[in-house]
């Protein structure tokens, strides 16, 4: 009888409910999205200079996307799943 009581009581939870997951997977979208744009650029002749390097998307879109990304992050783990109105 108390075996049995102790397997109900010690039934597993999981630490993050859906929204967590949800906004934890937006925010990675973010970060692959930055990462992605920053890609590229690079010239196929060492000797001659890409000025593309410099661009605004590598300078300014990407980086800013890849930290709104792990601020999204960051409020999914915060993110409280049992708060009451919220499903």
């Amino acid at each position: 009888m108390g075996e049995q009581k102790r397997k109900q009581e010690s039934k597993q939870t999981f630490i993050f409910g859906r929204a967590n997951y949800k906004w934890m997977f937006i925010g990675l979208g973010f970060i692959a999205l930055g990462f992605i744009l920053m890609a590229g650029g690079g010239s196929d002749d060492p000797n001659v200079f890409n000025p593309e390097i410099f661009s605004f998307r590598r300078i300014r879109l990407a980086p800013t996307l890849v930290l709104i990304g792990f601020a999204i992050q960051i409020y999914a783990i915060l993110l409280d799943p049992e708060k009451p109105g919220k499903k």
